[in-house]
Formats: C-alpha cells, sequence, structure tokens
C-alpha cells in the first residue's frame, strides 16, 4: 500500500503495471513514440546550430535549404509520431480502467451486505468512477510522457557535454536547486492529492445521500441547516485544490526565474565568447540557449506530470484497498441444491452484527414443505436477519441452517438465491421499465410470461392502467409509483421467478386499501404449494399461518398455531394479539 511518508510507491507501481499485460503491444508502441518524439525535438536546436554556422553566416543557400529540408522531415514524423502518442496512450489508459472498473464492480456484487452497512455509497461510487478515471491519466499524460523527457534531458545533457563543456557547467550550476525544489514539491503534492480525494470523497458521499433523503430535509425544514454542512464540506474541497494551485505556483514560479537566470548567464558568455572570436561560435550559442530552454521545461513538465501520476497513484492505492478487502461471502458450495421440497431447520444459530453483540441468541425452530410461518414480534426482535441468514447476506457466528437437510454453506450461492425469492417490506426498483424491474433482466424470462404471471396474482389490469404498461419507465427507486405500487411489482417480481422458498416482509401498513386488497390476494396466491416464511404485520396473514413463531430479543419464545397460542395464560404472542391485532379486527 502506498504510505503518505513516500513520494512513490514502486511496489503499487508495478502491481497497476499489470493490467497492461493484455496490451503489450500498444504498451511498447507508446512506449517507442514517446523516444522518438523526444528524439525529433532533440535534434532541431542541434541542426540550428548548424544552419547559422554553417549556412547564415557563410550565406551558403543550398546548405540552407538542405537542413531546413531535414528539419521539415522531422517536424513530420514528429507530428506523426505525437498523433499516434496521444491517441495510444489514451486507448491504453481507457483500457486498463475498463478492466480494473469491471474487477473493481465485480468485487463489490459479492461483497457482504455487513461491508455496505459500514461504508459509505457516495465513498464507494467515487472509487468506481472518479477515482478510476484518474488512474487513466497515468498511461495519457504521466508515465510515458515522463519517460520521455527524462530521455530527451540525458541526450540534451550528452550533447552540451559534446559541444561545450563551459556552457554545460553554467547551466548544471542552477541544476541542483530546481532538483531540491522539484523533490520537496513532489512530496508536498503527495499529501495535498491525498487530502484532495479524501475531500471529493466526503463531498460525493454528502450530496449522494441528501438526494436521495431529499424528502426528509424538507419535511423537517432542515435545508437551511443542511447547506450549511454543505458549504463547510465544500469549503473544504476548495481548500484542498488551492493548497495544490500554491504549491505548484511556488514551484513554477522558482524554476522559471532559474531558467532564466541560465539562459542570461549563457548569452553573456558565450557571445562574449563568439565576440572574441573563440571555438564558441554563435551557432553553438543559439543552440544551447534553445537546449537550456527544452532542459528546463521538461523538467517543469516532469514535476506538473509527477503531479499526474501521483494522483493516479493515490486512487490506484484507494482502488486496490478495495480489492484486497476480504469481504466477500466465501462461496465454497459442492452440494447443489435439486428436487428442493423446501424444507428448513434452523439450530442453535447465533448472530451479531457486532463481534460484542448477539442479535440472534441460540435460535432453533424448523419449516416443513409447503407450510406458511408468520414471524411476529416486536421491532427489534431478530424477524428480518432470519431472513438475511437464511438468503446468508451475513455469516452466522455458530449453529447450522439447512434447507432439505443440507446446510447452507455447503449450497452454492447461486443455487441458494435462485431457490429463495424475497419479498421486502422496503422495495427498491430501478430507473427502468415495470418489465425490467419484474425480470432484472433475465432472458429465460419472457413478457409473456411476466402478463401471465400478472393476470394469476390479480395486477395485470393495475399494470395496464399505467402509461405504456410494462414498459412504464418508473424512474429512480420507481418514484413514479405509490409505495402500495412498488409493493405489487415486487410480489410479482418473486413470483415470476418461481422459488421453491418465499420470504415476504409484509408491507400493507402505509398503502391504501385497494392497494393492501391486491397486496392480500397476491399474498394468498404466491403462497400456495410453497414453502413461505412471512414477516406478519396484519392479522390476516397471522390467522391462516400454518405455524407462528413469536421472537423476542433474539429469541424464540414461543411457536405454535393461532389457537394454541392464544390458550397460553399470560402468553407474549396473547398479549401482543389483544393490544395489536384485536383493536385491528375492531377496526375492521
Amino acid at each position: 500500500m502506498a504510505t503518505s511518508g513516500k513520494a512513490f510507491d514502486f511496489n503499487l507501481f508495478k502491481r497497476l503495471m499489470r493490467y497492461t499485460s493484455p496490451y503489450k503491444g500498444y504498451f511498447w508502441f507508446v512506449a517507442i513514440s514517446a523516444i522518438l518524439i523526444s528524439g525529433f525535438s532533440v535534434l532541431q536546436p542541434i541542426l540550428l546550430e548548424y544552419i547559422i554556422d554553417d549556412s547564415i553566416v557563410p550565406k551558403d543557400y543550398e546548405n540552407l535549404i538542405f537542413y531546413v529540408s531535414i528539419i521539415g522531415v522531422l517536424l513530420l514524423l514528429e507530428t506523426i509520431f505525437q498523433l499516434s502518442f496521444t491517441y495510444y496512450s489514451n486507448w491504453l489508459g481507457f483500457h486498463v480502467i475498463r478492466d480494473l472498473r469491471v474487477k473493481l464492480f465485480d468485487k463489490i456484487l459479492n461483497f457482504k451486505m455487513q461491508y455496505f452497512d459500514k461504508s459509505s455509497v457516495g465513498r464507494l461510487t467515487t472509487r468506481a468512477v472518479n477515482d478510476i478515471e484518474t488512474i487513466a491519466s497515468i498511461f495519457s499524460q504521466g508515465l510515458f510522457t515522463i519517460a520521455s523527457d527524462l530521455l530527451k534531458m540525458l541526450v540534451i545533457l550528452a550533447f552540451m557535454f559534446y559541444r561545450s563543456w563551459e556552457l554545460t557547467l553554467i547551466v548544471l550550476a542552477v541544476f541542483p536547486l530546481i532538483l531540491y525544489a522539484t523533490r520537496l514539491f513532489q512530496k508536498a503534492m503527495k499529501k495535498a492529492f491525498e487530502d484532495v480525494r479524501n475531500q471529493i470523497a466526503n463531498l460525493n458521499s454528502f450530496v449522494q445521500e441528501h438526494l436521495s433523503g431529499m424528502k426528509i430535509v424538507q419535511l423537517f425544514v432542515r435545508e437551511d441547516s443542511e447547506f450549511k454542512q454543505f458549504d463547510a464540506i465544500n469549503n473544504k474541497h476548495k481548500k484542498a485544490w488551492i493548497k495544490t494551485v500554491w504549491y505548484t505556483s511556488i514551484f513554477f514560479a522558482v524554476t522559471e526565474m532559474l531558467a532564466s537566470i541560465t539562459i542570461g548567464l549563457i548569452m553573456w558568455y558565450g557571445g562574449l565568447q563568439a565576440v572574441e572570436g573563440s571555438a564558441l561560435t554563435l551557432g553553438i550559442t543559439v543552440a544551447f540557449i534553445q537546449l537550456a530552454k527544452m532542459l528546463f521545461r521538461p523538467l517543469n513538465q516532469i514535476a506538473d506530470k509527477f503531479n499526474t501520476l501521483q494522483m493516479g497513484m493515490v486512487a490506484a492505492d484507494r482502488i486496490f484497498t478495495i480489492l484486497d478487502t476480504e469481504a466477500e461471502i466465501k462461496d465454497k458450495g459442492a452440494t447443489p441444491l435439486t428436487s428442493v421440497t423446501g424444507q428448513i431447520s434452523f439450530k442453535d444459530v447465533h448472530f451479531g452484527y457486532n463481534a460484542d453483540e448477539e442479535v440472534i441468541k441460540g435460535i432453533s425452530f424448523e419449516v416443513q414443505p409447503n407450510q406458511t410461518v408468520a414471524l411476529v414480534g416486536a421491532t427489534g426482535a431478530g424477524k428480518s436477519t432470519i431472513i438475511n441468514l437464511l438468503s446468508r447476506f451475513y455469516e452466522i457466528n455458530s449453529g447450522t441452517i439447512a434447507i432439505d437437510q443440507k446446510d447452507i454453506k455447503d449450497i452454492p450461492l447461486k443455487d441458494l438465491r435462485t431457490t429463495i425469492a424475497v419479498v421486502l417490506q422496503d422495495v427498491f426498483l430501478f430507473a427502468d421499465t415495470i418489465l425490467n424491474n419484474i425480470t432484472l433482466k433475465n432472458p429465460e424470462i419472457t413478457e409473456a410470461d411476466v402478463i401471465e404471471a400478472a393476470k394469476d396474482i390479480g395486477i395485470h389490469d393495475f399494470i395496464l392502467s399505467l402509461p405504456n404498461g410494462y414498459h412504464y419507465n418508473v424512474k429512480e427507486r420507481g418514484s413514479m409509483l405509490s409505495s402500495g405500487q412498488r409493493q405489487l411489482i415486487s410480489f410479482l417480481r418473486a413470483y415470476v421467478s418461481n422459488p421453491e422458498i418465499l420470504i415476504l416482509d409484509e408491507a400493507t401498513s402505509s398503502v391504501d386499501s385497494y392497494s393492501e386488497q391486491l397486496i392480500q390476494n397476491a399474498t394468498e396466491k404466491i403462497t400456495q404449494n410453497r414453502t413461505s416464511i412471512v414477516i406478519a404485520h396484519r392479522l390476516a396473514t397471522v390467522k391462516k399461518a400454518d405455524v407462528i413463531i413469536v421472537m423476542d430479543n433474539g429469541h424464540i419464545v414461543e411457536q405454535g398455531t393461532h389457537q394454541s397460542l392464544l390458550q397460553i395464560e399470560n402468553g407474549y404472542y396473547r398479549n401482543l394479539y389483544e393490544v395489536q391485532f384485536m383493536a385491528e379486527e375492531v377496526e375492521q
């Protein structure tokens, strides 16, 4: 991992370079193009010396045309290779980030729910979008241009020593100061860019969260307060960027001043020697002025490109941090589910979202094939947790959960989750058509299958009443539908997948009576002839359940049918029934 104390992390760089392996041919073409571009540009001031000394001073017209023609050819070649370099360096960068983004998203898809419980969606979005885009600049603006500039500087210095060691020493006298300034600049910018990336992540996270929760902000009249908080975060983001601008401004001002002093000394010493008729000719002096500019310009550019490279490396470090995170559900199951009957068993299951706090405390129960089991209990009793554990969204601490007497850890995750369909209380719909939200673009489920299933559970007419019917776009999170309508779509999504086991988190408390009736009819239809576990919020579901499991504080306190549980004197279910369900009967 990169550390803030290092100006550059070569291990991280080598790891990133492995992603160029599938594109070796393009990589080396870009590298060679960078070398040739530097060579062509260095030849121009060298030829300028010969034009002045061998053509202009002696007034040799033919020689002048010859050298000018050579420069013209070099400019043409430089243009061709510059075009190739620009295109293929960007091509390489975007192919690498495509591969990285695919790998990152695949990694995120397989994380446990516990990872998302503790991770900001805005930060993950920043990693998958902004940070990966930044990595592309390593190839388009950083790596190859730095290598090209370094090579150009070595060639220039070699030629300068060859032509005049006196003028070269004048140039080199300033060099240590520029190198020292560059080193300080690199270290300062490394820390500055880490701060920039943190502030971008904070800003993305805040904006994403508050756009999603805008209704709450407006309902509780928190616009002014949230705006002030956003302004503070945005101000920190601005200051982080301004710090990088400040460092850059100082560095370039210092290097430009030193470069100008060097050129002035070359003009003074070289001009003096040319006037006195020494070996230092006017052509050499002019060539050295051009070469000095070319020497200092790459040095400034290297610092600038190093900033780009550094930002890309900081981004790569963040991406690899996620890729190195061990948060996947271990899918080592080798026992496929075939001919599922739907028998479920929990045996002494313990679980906690945090290591030091158990939510499920040693529960055991069995669900027989085709039974409907209702889970009832106060909020926080552990009902929804049971759903999460059965689907292996979380790993249990101890105990065993089995389907058809097969431990779910031994069942491939794909088999397990294909067998189970879940209708959650908080329905999530994508910004897409109703049809795609139902099928989730599964090619095995046709529109005809969806229409037939909708008719089966009695919601076909409701869907047809919407503009464009099954092709109606519900927008982000299904905002164009009511909560009851979203719930009906969720029921149909579960039903059309034809699961052997159905889990329902009933949610009819906040829907209109028409939608509630449709949901109750849909519930009766889709629970027929399949094992069903229902978190019950309504009396109708409780009464019709084959078994009622009563939970309190992570324990099963009672279990039985509706009538048998009512017979228990001072029983938990009986008290719950009298307080909650009898009041419901009176309302009805």
